[in-house]
């Protein structure tokens, strides 16, 4: 009866070892699965992560980007402005100016014809004339205006309108201006009044 109660409390004490190898290698296990669930978890947020930063980079370029091509834009649209500003500044007095050109014109036809008649009265007249006249084209040279050259240049139909034709008396004067009716202007730059030529052929 002795060995029976001995040889229960063994497989008793054995069962409980086993019960608790068992539970401790479930525990063991569950921990293992817990802990590799974790890992997972951590690499799926890491991944996560990594997708998020990709994807604020991907916004930041594009952002980026916007930035730099609004930044263009408005650069060019101020400098067109800033041009078209100035040129309305520059040219603000073109019509004016237009205006006062049959004016020269007059003034250097008189002086011409002083030049041709020998009065001395005319001369002191003339000398008066001239100096009007210098007055009024130092004033406009001022305001940007400037005689286009016609003369013995080559024909230019964006500057010169030709009002005849006369055949070249020398081979290369063919094509050039031999005779300014009218003089041409411009006003900083821009025509005004194309120059009246005649065109050697």
């Amino acid at each position: 009866m002795t060995d029976k109660k001995q040889n229960n409390k063994e497989q008793q004490e054995q069962n409980k070892t086993i019960e608790n190898n068992t539970e401790q290698t479930t525990t063991q296990k569950e921990a293992q699965k817990d802990n590799n669930q974790e890992k997972q978890d951590n690499q799926e947020k890491k991944h996560d992560k990594k997708e998020t930063i990709e994807d604020l980079g991907q916004k930041l370029i594009e952002m980026n980007d916007k930035y730099l091509r609004l930044y263009s834009e408005f650069e060019n649209y101020r400098k067109r402005t800033n041009k078209e500003r100035i040129d309305m500044i520059q040219n603000a007095s073109e019509e004016m100016i237009k205006e006062l050109l049959p004016v020269v014109d007059d003034y250097e036809r008189a002086i011409d014809a002083m030049t041709k008649e020998n009065d001395s009265n005319l001369d002191k007249t003339k000398e008066g004339l001239v100096l009007i006249y210098n007055k009024l084209i130092n004033i406009l040279t001022k305001k940007g205006l400037k005689v286009i050259e016609a003369k013995g240049q080559p024909f230019d139909e964006n500057i010169h309108e030709a009002v005849t034709q006369f055949p070249a008396q020398k081979e290369e004067d063919k094509g050039k201006v031999i005779e300014e009716v009218l003089k041409g202007y411009y006003l900083n730059n821009k025509v005004i009044r194309y120059s009246k030529v005649v065109v050697a052929i």
